[in-house]
């Protein structure tokens, strides 16, 4: 496993990460075997994992928690995330005490604003300043924001005098490739790390999903993306995928993780629901793509042609 700072922080993570959002009820994930997943993960290099405070109403952070507790504080590094309903002042202290007594820690390493907030109105120099201050009365770590265009990078980054946006948590997957036409140039240009979230969309690029059997009992049966029409799609860009990942003595799970992390800048944190899964996204790590498959991967994904027009039910 290889590690690297995170933007321009001394925050150094591993180049693959681990998401913790399964150790809610939003999935079908048991608490001890995302637990063990933690654990697991730990054991192969991993040392990044990202919960949230709206996973589970908190129970993910509590989750890692205890997870963390048996491993001991110093050998990870926590990213969670602020709700974007509790963007305000107040709000935000408050919030980020409960993520540390959930957690079981005294420091967040990474604190993450989820998403802008769209509804309350909460100015964003009020949340920026208010983020920085926690930086500097050594809550945090640094600071993060997740689900952020440019211009609200740009903003939030003219708020802050003693430190910089260090990453923004944005999905970005072979099939869901958006960020690549404007995110992705400026947080090069910025230095800003990029956290993939949902690297392999889901599930859908492990290979266990096909036009014929999708996901059907946590929060994917809502996700478009498993519609008959997309998951055909998808199998034929497995399809291309196979003769490489078996070139490598991997799956094609695994060189789709691969693809992403080739770009130095961009660090995936995919879910585990077990010890197993865990272990495969793990070894993702250990994947060396060539020029000309990185290549082969690109232009088989650049063919995908993904409907998100809901389907009439």
């Amino acid at each position: 496993m290889e590690y690297q700072n995170l933007g321009r922080s001394d925050v150094k993570v591993s180049r693959i990460g681990m998401g913790a959002w399964q150790a809610s009820p939003e999935w079908s994930g048991r608490d001890d075997e995302v637990e063990k997943a933690v654990l697991k993960s730990r054991e192969l290099g991993v040392t990044l994992f990202d919960t949230a405070e709206a996973y589970g109403q908190g129970h993910s952070e509590e989750v890692l928690g205890r997870a963390i507790k048996k491993l001991g504080r110093e050998s990870v590094v926590i990213a969670t995330k602020v709700h974007g309903g509790n963007l305000g002042q107040a709000e935000i202290h408050k919030a980020c005490r409960a993520s540390l007594t959930r957690l079981g820690v005294k420091e967040i390493d990474v604190y993450q604003v989820h998403w802008p907030d769209p509804w309350a109105q909460i100015p964003l120099r009020q949340t920026m300043r208010e983020l920085e201050r926690l930086y500097l009365d050594g809550r945090i770590r640094a600071i993060g924001v997740s689900n952020f265009a440019v211009r609200d990078l740009e903003e939030a980054r003219s708020f802050l005098s003693h430190t910089d946006v260090a990453s923004n948590q944005v999905r970005y997957n072979l099939v869901q490739r958006n960020i690549e036409s404007e995110v992705l140039p400026y947080c090069k240009r910025e230095r800003i790390s990029v956290l993939a979230w949902s690297p392999l969309a889901q599930g859908a690029l492990t290979g266990k999903y096909s036009a014929k059997r999708v996901p059907t009992a946590d929060v994917r049966r809502e996700n478009e993306l498993f519609r008959e029409k997309n998951m055909s799609q998808i199998e034929r860009l497995l399809a291309k995928l196979a003769p490489i990942a078996k070139a490598h003595g991997k799956t094609t799970a695994q060189v789709a993780l691969a693809w992403l992390a080739s770009n130095p800048l961009v660090v995936p944190i995919p879910g585990a629901k077990n010890a197993l899964q865990a272990e495969e996204n793990a070894g993702a790590a250990d994947v060396a793509l060539d020029r000309a498959e990185l290549g082969q991967i690109a232009a088989a994904a650049d063919g995908l042609r993904v409907d998100y027009f809901p389907a009439v039910r």
